[in-house]
């Protein structure tokens, strides 16, 4: 039998069905409704600016870095565009595989893969890094045509830095170099990080370091609209970068190359100064390396050859070189003995050749001077005078009034890195040394300092500056490179600002008598053959510093030493002696008497500054092979030698 189905409950079924399914509709639209209430209403402002950043994108506008130019405006540091051929790692695949089939494109060479792979791991793996640096037109159309077979591969236009004379300088000029991670996460953690968006490369060394904010500029943005796939469709807006300012130094570049060229292969430092304001007009260091390496990434062959070489081309010996300044100290400890009121100018003293201190001899001229007052002594350079007086005076008083005229203290220079050196007291040693025996300051040390030995260890710029303070009668000016600043959009050039100068308290009558002393070593003393003829008047004291210590009976010669372990070669002085326009401080390495190395050097420079002369080719080479004393054949006019460009 058939059973018949209620039409009652049919309906009733599907009117509860279609109740259930109706609920659920609208429950679903409700969902919705909320979620668009809380998409367009809640998180409109948001989901807005995501919008409006997938369709558009900000682009850093990396500015142009500013020059570098010497104090006649030649061009020390600039900028020239090239292409690169650059990977971002995160979307290349597999690296080296990529690099092999873009080397059928491109050439690349062994060094530009080991310098590639040593970014790598100094970057982030999103980051475009260069493969290959100036591409020829040739070779960015090659690539060009074949671009759609290497994902995140491109040629891109950069900026690449410049030094146009190379070596020259290359020590205060410096170099820049590819930020690394150090560097990125100190700039991140200032006030710098949006201006450094989009830069890779900053200042390291020299002036390019010191200077960096000048140099930099201000980061521009561009906004652009862009495709779903990324590819830019077309400029929004745009903020132009503001250019670098250009930073104009003190520094005569010609005079610079010519005293890198007349130090030839030897190793050594000069620093020049103008004793009337502090203005470094020469900072050398040798032997010096060429900054364009650097740019780009130094490759292993160049830095293995630098960093290991025994000559140290990477050490800038005027800053952060320092030595025993041997009897080019004399002069400041005569001054030291007049103001202190421990010797007057007409106390005698005698000189047998050699002075005794508690049962050691300490050794001076071989037959000894004689009868020496404080202008003999200083004028024929009389050991035994100034180990009696450094005696006299103990460490403590040489310490303290050598401190002010800036021996073994940190200059102020505008440049980074320069060391203290060692300017020795009884506090010094107490503080340097561990064991309880070595903290004590015997006697017998007091004797070598009289004469620019024994712990005494001051750079050629500390040297300099005192006889620059020398020089102008007692006051002490704060050396320096940069000269002034010039707007890149104004043009405008504005003059830094440098502190005043600090006046020692010298009396005028103390300085004469140190001063006249000067004059006759360069008149009847160790530099009369190197500055006969001047027709200028110069003040200055040469002096011989020992590399090593050698025992007390054993008798110096250099022939039995290896060439590293000779005595420096050192001079200071200043000219005119009535007026001075510059000082200076010279040590060549292990060259010897300060006469027969240091002192030409500094007539020439002397020659430059004053006359305008340039010495005959036949001068330069006796000069560079230390067989020079007053300058050889025709001088030329400085203005009619070319700053030869490498």
């Amino acid at each position: 039998m058939t059973e018949l189905r209620s039409s009652e409950a049919d309906a009733s079924r599907f009117r509860t069905r279609a109740l259930v399914v109706g609920a659920l509709v609208f429950l679903a639209f409700c969902l919705l409704a909320s979620r668009l209430v809380y998409l367009q209403v809640v998180r409109h402002e948001d989901l807005a600016a995501q919008a409006e950043s997938n369709r558009t994108a900000v682009v850093p506008i990396v500015p142009n870095r500013g020059l570098i130019l010497d104090r006649n405006g030649v061009v020390l540091a600039t900028n020239y565009s090239a292409y690169t051929l650059e990977i971002t790692p995160s979307r290349a695949g597999t690296l080296d595989e990529t690099i092999d089939e873009l080397s059928k494109v491109v050439e690349i060479q062994a060094r530009d893969r080991r310098r590639f792979k040593r970014l790598m791991e100094e970057s982030r793996n999103f980051e475009s890094l260069p493969i290959r640096t100036r591409l020829t037109d040739q070779e960015v159309a090659r690539f060009t045509a074949q671009r759609y077979r290497f994902p995140g591969v491109d040629i891109k236009a950069r900026l690449f830095r410049n030094y146009p004379l190379g070596e020259v300088a290359s020590h205060a000029i410096g170099y820049i170099g590819r930020i690394n991670q150090a560097e990125k996460a100190r700039i991140q953690d200032s006030e710098d990080e949006a201006n450094y968006r989009g830069t890779e490369y900053i200042g390291k060394l020299g002036v390019e370091q010191s200077f960096e904010g000048a140099l930099h500029g201000t980061t521009g943005v561009e906004q652009m609209e862009t495709s779903a796939g990324g590819r830019a469709v077309r400029k929004l807006s745009s903020h132009a970068a503001t250019p670098g300012d250009s930073v104009m130094l003190s520094i005569d570049i010609k005079l610079q190359k010519l005293i890198e060229d007349m130090y030839g292969n030897r190793r050594g430092a000069l620093v020049a100064i103008d004793p009337r304001n502090g203005e470094i007009l020469a900072l050398v260091s040798k032997p010096t390396f060429d900054p364009n390496l650097f740019v780009e990434g130094i490759d292993v062959e160049n830095w293995t050859a630098l960093n290991e070489s025994i000559d140290k081309p990477l050490l800038n010996r005027a800053l952060r070189g320092t030595y025993p300044p041997g009897s080019t100290y004399k002069p400041f400890m005569a001054l030291a003995a007049l103001q202190l009121g421990k010797r007057s100018p007409s106390l005698v003293v005698n000189d047998p050749g050699f002075y005794t201190f508690g049962g050691h001899t300490f050794r001076s001229h071989e037959g000894g001077l004689g009868a020496v007052d404080m202008h003999r002594a200083i004028q024929f350079s009389s050991n035994t005078y100034f180990y009696s007086l450094a005696v006299d005076m103990g460490v403590d008083a040489i310490h303290d009034f050598m401190k002010p005229l800036g021996f073994g203290q940190s200059t102020g220079i505008d440049l980074n890195g320069e060391v203290r050196g060692v300017l020795p007291s009884t506090e010094w040693k107490r503080n340097t040394y561990k064991r309880a025996d070595m903290k004590r300051w015997f006697p017998g040390e007091t004797v070598s300092l009289g004469i620019g030995q024994g712990y005494n260890n001051f750079t050629m710029l500390q040297l300099a500056l005192a006889e620059a303070t020398l020089a102008n009668g007692g006051t002490r000016y704060r050396p320096h490179l940069a000269k002034a600043v010039r707007n890149a959009v104004t043009g405008a050039v504005t003059e830094i600002q440098q502190p005043p100068g600090e006046n020692l308290g010298y009396l005028a009558r103390n300085v004469e008598i140190v001063r006249n002393a000067l004059v006759a070593v360069n008149k009847g003393g160790t530099g009369t053959r190197v500055f006969a003829g001047a027709p200028y008047t110069s003040a200055g004291k040469t002096g011989t510093a020992q590399a090593v210590s050698l025992g007390q009976n054993v008798k110096y010669n250099a022939k039995l030493l290896e060439e590293h372990q000779r005595d420096h070669s050192l001079f200071a002085a200043f000219a005119p002696a009535e007026n001075p326009t510059i000082a200076l401080a010279a040590i060549v390495e292990n060259a010897g008497f300060g006469a027969a190395h240091a002192a030409p050097i500094a007539r020439r420079v002397f020659d430059y500054w004053l006359l305008g002369e340039y010495p005959s080719e036949e001068d330069l080479a006796a000069v560079q092979k230390g067989q020079a004393s007053a300058p050889i054949g025709k001088p030329r006019k400085v203005s009619e030698v070319p700053l030869a460009v490498p």
